[in-house]
This record gives structure tokens, sequence and C-alpha cells, in this order.
């Protein structure tokens, strides 16, 4: 019985292959007393936890754009940072209700594949003892077979059976290809859960030393105008004198700079993604209205996006992080607070500024998306916003420059020749308002 024999050492190749497969997972078996029904009723209950804090969330930030509108005044400036400081807790709320969900959501896909797992050893232990039956049958040689039974429909009916024991080693076979593959997906999709697990761990840390530094600024500046609104008008109007008084310096000097830009050198339009997972652009760059207001030159060397204070900003491409700092450490209240500066593969920099938290250091890699620092209101800024600034590459450094404007300080910060500075939104996805 030639035929029998190949056929099953085939089977054997293919039953081989299979079981080494699934043999190659390392995930542990995990034991969970709770049902999977009573896994799921939790996560809708967290899911709708989660859209109750969100609408809380948006609530906040209508308010915090209300007040943005108003004139500034201590009574605003308190009324926004204690805002700031619910909106925080909630979105701590949030990344909690997240984590659990995560949570849960791991401890089901965990349920699937014990189970998965479980029926791949049963189809392996059925495969094995239909196996052993076409082995039996063929220790036997036909001569043998044919002289031990004088009943020949009995012959038939064993090499019936053997057929049929073949066709079912085929079905379990193509049982366990299908329940190997559901296995494959349902492992990423818990992989793709405990790396989200690890980035909702790390992001409520950043919540909460955010939280921290709202409670600082909040006494710092009940400290700096003893919670007096004559103080607070006499400090504000310093600040901008101030600001305007560094900015003039910045663009004079950055005004003298020679730079040929080579158009060559700089990349097509589009080519950068969104820094902000929501967007809405609140200052364009260039000669605007608003630029002739608020800035000392009339022009606004960036984009400026509203962001309230913890929102994640992202790379916008693959690049280095080429420098940061903290402006408010040397000169309070007059240029980007705290700034990260990316030089990207693609021939072109860009300056985030404003921001609460900054998540990178200098000279480390990052990725389009990759979460690089959390928008804030540090530096002098009219309220929570990201600014972003784009420049040819080999034209933006990091400089520290001795300051009139502060006597006796000196800001370190991205300087650029003027003609350097683009438009973001050229390299950006289209918007629509």
């Amino acid at each position: 019985m030639k035929q029998y024999l190949d056929y099953k050492k085939l089977y054997n190749l293919i039953f081989s292959f299979v079981v080494l497969g699934f043999f190659l997972f390392n995930y542990p078996p995990a034991i969970h007393a709770q049902t999977v029904e009573s896994l799921q009723n939790q996560i809708n209950q967290r899911n709708n936890d989660i859209a109750n804090l969100e609408k809380e969330i948006a609530s906040y930030n209508s308010q915090l754009n209300d007040l943005g509108q108003q004139k500034s005044s201590l009574n605003t400036s308190l009324k926004q940072l204690d805002l700031t400081r619910k909106e925080l807790t909630a979105n701590i709320s949030l990344t909690n209700k997240k984590i659990e969900n995560t949570n849960n959501k791991i401890s089901n896909l965990s349920s699937q594949i014990n189970d998965k797992q479980s029926s791949i050893s049963n189809n392996t232990n059925s495969i094995k003892l239909e196996l052993k039956k076409v082995n039996e049958f063929e220790l036997n040689s036909n001569l043998e077979i044919i002289l031990s039974e004088t009943d020949f429909t009995k012959i038939w009916n064993d090499i019936d059976n053997i057929s049929s024991v073949q066709q079912k080693i085929r079905a379990k076979i193509t049982e366990l290809k299908k329940v190997k593959g559901d296995l494959e997906d349902t492992k990423k999709v818990t992989t793709n859960a405990r790396n989200e697990l690890v980035a909702l761990k790390a992001k409520l840390a950043d919540q909460k030393k955010i939280v921290d530094q709202n409670t600082k600024e909040k006494n710092k500046l009940l400290s700096e105008t003893k919670n007096n609104e004559a103080n607070y008008q006499k400090l504000l109007k310093d600040r901008l004198a101030k600001k305007d008084a560094f900015e003039a310096e910045i663009h004079n000097y950055e005004s003298q700079l020679k730079f040929i830009l080579d158009p060559n050198k700089l990349p097509g339009q589009g080519v950068l993604s969104w820094p902000l997972d929501y967007i809405y652009v609140t200052q364009l760059f260039g000669k605007t209205e608003a630029g002739k207001r608020l800035y000392a030159n009339g022009t606004h060397n960036g984009t400026d996006f509203r962001a309230p204070v913890g929102t994640p900003v992202k790379a916008m491409a693959d690049g280095i992080i080429a420098g940061t700092n903290d402006t408010d450490l040397q000169c309070r209240g007059v240029s980007f607070g705290k700034l990260i500066l990316i030089k990207y593969d693609n021939g072109l920099a860009s300056t985030y500024g404003h921001l609460s938290l900054i998540k990178v250091s200098v000279g480390q890699r990052v990725t389009r998306g990759e979460i690089v620092g959390y928008s804030g209101n540090t530096g002098y800024s009219t309220g929570p916003h990201l600014h972003l600034s784009v420049y040819a590459k080999d034209a933006v450094n990091m400089k520290t420059l001795p300051s009139k404007s502060c006597p006796g300080k000196s800001l370190t910060q991205p300087i650029s020749a003027i003609n350097a500075y683009l438009d973001p939104m050229y390299y950006l996805p289209p918007y629509k308002k």
C-alpha cells in the first residue's frame, strides 16, 4: 500500500509544521477568575465613564476659551489656572479609566488565548490518534492483509476506513491552521494593548507633574501680585515691555544673519504630519492683523494652535532633537518658555514653544507621531496654546545671546536667518477650520 505510506508522510510533515508553529508562541497561560461576560460588562461601564469625562473636559475647554477672550486680569488668570487644574484632574481620571479598560481588555484577550491554546491541544491529540490508526494499518503489507482475511468485503471496508481517517486528518489540520491564525491575531492585539497600557501609565505620570506645576504657578502668581489687581497689571505691563524689547533684539540679530536659501534642499508640500491630534489654528504665519497687534515687528514667525495645557505634542516627521530649554528660567515671560527644537531628516526643522513639559533630550532620535512634550502656557503667552515655527534645517541652531531687555541675563533659544523661516501650513496637511 505504497500510496498510503506517502500520504501519511505528507500529513506528518504538515502536522509537524503546524504544531511547531503553535509552540513557538511563548505566552504563558493566564488564569482569570472573572468570566468573559463580566470583563465585557466592566469594559462597557468604563467606556461610559470615559465618554462622560470627555464631555466634562470639553466643557472646561469651552470655559477656558471664553476666558481667553476676556481682558487680562488677576481674577481671569486665577480662574484660568483653577479651570486648568480641574481639566487636568479630569484628564487624570480619564487616563485612569483607560488604564482600567485596557487591563480588562488584556484579561479578556488572555482568556481567548487560553481557549485557542486548549483547542490547539485537543486538535493535536486528535490528529495523533488518527495518525496512529493509519500507522497501525500500514504495518501490514497488502499480501499479509489478503492472506489473513478471507472476507474481502472486510478488507475493502478497512481501506475505506483508512480513507475516512485521512479525511479527518485533513479536516483537523485545516482547523488547526485557522485556530493558529486566530491565535496570532489575538496575540498581536494583546501586544498592542500592552504597549498602549505602558503609554497610558507614562501619560498619567506626566499629567501628575503638570498638575503640580499648575499649583506652583498659581502660588507664584499670588505671591508676585500679593493678590492685588494693580500689582498684576504692573507685572503684565513689565512683561509685555520686556517681551517687545526682546523680540526686537532677536529680530535685529536674525536680520543680520546671512543664509542662502536653496529651494532644492527643501521638501515638497504636505510632508509634515500634524503636531496635535485635534487641530484648530488661532494665528497664522506672516503679516496678519493679529501680528500687527501682538508682535514688535508686526510679523508672526510661526503658526499657533489651540491646545489646552497638557495636550500631547508630537514629532511631525523623523528627526533629531537639536535643542531644549526653558527661557522662563533665564528671563520669565518674554519668549518661548519651555521649548523643543527638532531637525528633521527631510530638510526642515521646527520649534515647539510654550510647553508645559518636555519629554525628550538633546541628541535623541524621534519618529513621526512620537510624543515629545505637552502643550502649556509658559513664556510670553496670552493663553494656553502651541506655537510652531518651521525653518530650513541648516539655517537654525540653538544660541545663547545676552539680552538688553533682561539686564544681566542671557537667553538660549533657536535662532535663524529671517529668510529661512517658512510657513508651517505649506508643509502640513490641508487644513479646514
